[in-house]
């Protein structure tokens, strides 16, 4: 299978290309020349798969053989062997119409360590086989950044460096980052927001100089390997529920940057029968305002109890208009200078009456997320975090009575006890979150300005 860029001009030699890649260097997001489609047969023969088992084969329609059978099989069970349970991804039933697909049981208890665990192994496979120097470079909201340091700390050939906005994170997803000492991991917590920290990454990417001279390579979901790994689980998801093949199955995806409910979107176009894909997001909601009006406008930054989604700039929104404009990267790229030069993108006509096809999407308020968090902990004695609380009222939303949806848990409460105490439920912490308040920090707090991040950067990589 053969790469290219959204913006037309790059293509890769092949999936280790990609990998290294990252953000391509046109400034496009890299994404398959073909899509896989996997037939009814074929999805129904996998319903007896382990989660290991159907990431191998997911992955086997992309890797083009470059990786040895063996070899990824090794890193699989490497990547997922160390999660609390054997499912990997266990599936709740919280009512007849409701599951929720716990993604929290990894090493830092929340959604990203499914695709971040593998893509750890995977950077340390490719800096061995091929003698290459890896340095990671990414931007967080919480908790990738986490799950990126856990999956490559120690790894020989590897450095990390994670910008996260100071002060705008929970307080365990500060800890769970900058309590890791080790040698190969630095933290700049940058006096911005998200968006200002994502906004020097992709500045950083697109100089080909410094990323050449440092080889950077990307761990955000600007990467497709993250969007890869994370179609994994909406696949597990929808075959582990008894007859859903004849069923309307809904997923309620909690996203800020694009990334998990893009990775939907690439299940569907593999052929996976979704009847639904509704967007949850909070107050900073342009993917909501998107879906409603055909606007994709950045607004002003809100602070909110899900500060994982407290985005305005959402990165892989330009792999899901590449598609909408039939994969021509012409008028993507038409529409990428109109958001650089006006400051938003407006799809209207047949694109736009598209997209509300494709989606639904729902805006939580503060309140209503506290109010759903307290609703199903007291009518089914399941607690969720504030970002699945926004899936939940979003499902509640947009799932009709003879729909059957699958909600994405996409953190361990015990990562926001901050938003969940106010709802006045008193939660116990699962003890390596506990152990985390009395471990000494390690971070370098910088401002927000791009000069003082290279020193950093140069300083740590040299």
């Amino acid at each position: 299978m053969e790469y290219i860029s959204t913006r037309g001009n790059v293509q890769a030699k092949g999936f280790i290309d990609t990998v290294l890649m990252g953000l391509a260097d046109d400034g496009g997001l890299m994404v398959p020349a073909q899509i896989p489609v996997i037939s009814p047969e074929k999805l129904e023969e996998w319903r007896s798969l382990s989660y290991q088992e159907l990431f191998l084969e997911i992955f086997s329609y992309y890797t083009n053989d470059e990786i040895p059978y063996d070899d990824l099989k090794k890193m699989a069970a490497t990547s997922y062997g160390n999660f609390r349970t054997p499912e990997v991804t266990p599936l709740h039933k919280v009512n007849d119409s409701l599951y929720v697909l716990e993604l929290f049981h990894g090493p830092t208890f929340a959604f990203k360590d499914v695709a971040l665990q593998f893509m750890g192994e995977l950077y340390s496979y490719i800096a061995k086989v091929r003698g290459e120097i890896i340095h990671i470079l990414g931007a967080t909201s919480g908790d990738t950044g986490a799950a990126a340091i856990q999956g490559v700390r120690g790894k020989e050939g590897i450095k990390i460096c994670i910008l996260h906005p100071h002060g705008k994170v929970s307080k365990v997803q500060e800890l769970q980052m900058t309590t890791v000492d080790d040698s190969n991991v630095l933290n700049l917590s940058v006096e911005g927001n998200f968006d200002d920290c994502q906004k020097v990454i992709k500045e950083l990417f697109a100089d080909l100089d410094f990323k050449g001279r440092y080889h950077l390579r990307a761990i955000n979901s600007i990467n497709f390997v993250r969007i890869l790994a994370q179609t994994v689980y909406y696949f597990y998801a929808y075959l582990q529920i008894d007859g859903s093949a004849e069923k309307k199955i809904n997923f309620s995806v909690p996203s800020g940057n694009f990334g998990n409910i893009f990775s939907g979107y690439l299940a569907k176009k593999m052929g996976l029968p979704i009847n639904k894909l509704i967007i949850a997001t909070n107050e900073n909601n342009i993917l909501e305002r998107f879906v409603l009006t055909g606007e994709y406008k950045p607004g002003s930054f809100t602070g909110t109890y899900s500060p994982s989604m407290d985005i305005q700039v959402a990165s892989n929104f330009e792999r899901y208009l590449y598609y909408l404009v039939d994969e021509d990267a012409e008028k993507l790229s038409a529409y990428m200078a109109e958001l650089q030069t006006e400051g938003k993108i407006t799809v209207a006509g047949e694109a736009f009456a598209q997209v509300q096809q494709d989606f639904a999407a729902l805006g939580v308020k503060n309140q209503m997320c506290l109010d759903t968090i307290g609703k199903y902990e007291r009518e089914y004695g399941y607690l969720l975090d504030p970002h699945t609380a926004c899936g939940i009222a979003a499902y509640e939303a947009f799932s009709g009575p003879d729909e059957t949806a699958i909600t994405f848990a996409t953190a361990h409460p015990a990562k926001f006890d901050e938003a969940i105490a106010l709802t006045g439920i008193k939660q116990e912490f699962p003890a390596p979150i506990s152990a985390l308040f009395s471990m000494p920090q390690f971070m370098t707090v910088v401002e927000h300005d791009k000069a003082e991040i290279v020193r950093q950067l140069q300083n740590f990589y040299e």
